[in-house]
């Protein structure tokens, strides 16, 4: 791979505003008196356990826990500092994207680390189904830092597509090399010759 961008996740300063990739993905914010709560299910050990780590590199204590389904759930504790983060990713009892949101490169890597797949040369970022009105705002989003996805999908399913060696490798910039685990690099974005 290139040189990093100065503005790769791997050297940005971690802030609770990344957590905002999480929302972007299918994550969950839950107020309540204790303060709000960010969680995602996933499907794999090694992407509750990276994002984990990344939440708790923005000064919140995360864990991972079992979902009743026994997939690995990553959350942080309920925590007042992301109350904030809860009113800007919602309207009413619906998720949705603040405007003019524009991704941090960490919350690009946390995007990924919860909803990030390779599909061969491509790669997808997936959406949450159940705020569908978020995914052409997300599409602009991605759009701002350069990286120009297409929306693809129907039912429960949806993503967004990344295609093409500049557009793969700017995504690469910002979001940084995978988890040193196993099975992360297999599931993380690639382009032949970087």
């Amino acid at each position: 791979m290139g040189q990093l961008s100065f503005f790769s996740a791997q050297i940005d300063q971690p802030a609770y505003e990344d957590l905002s990739g999480l929302l972007a993905a299918h994550g969950q914010a839950v107020r309540s008196d204790g303060g709000t709560r960010i969680s995602v299910v996933v499907a794999q050990r090694w992407r509750a356990d990276a994002l984990v780590e990344e939440m708790s590199a923005t000064g919140v204590d995360a864990e991972v826990v079992i979902s009743d389904e026994g997939n690995p759930i990553a959350r942080t504790q309920p925590c007042h500092d992301l109350d904030d983060l809860h009113r800007r990713w919602s309207s009413g009892a619906v998720k949705a994207m603040p405007s003019g949101w524009v991704p941090s490169p960490r919350a690009l890597r946390l995007w990924t680390l919860a909803a990030g797949e390779r599909d061969g040369d491509r790669f997808m970022l997936g959406l949450d189904s159940h705020a569908p009105d978020t995914h052409p705002a997300l599409a602009t989003a991605l759009m701002r830092v350069g990286v120009a996805p297409t929306l693809v999908g129907r039912g429960l399913s949806h993503a967004l597509r990344i295609a093409g060696k500049r557009r793969l490798g700017h995504l690469l910039e910002y979001i940084g090399d995978p988890p040193a685990v196993p099975d992360a690099a297999v599931h993380w974005p690639h382009v032949d010759g970087l």
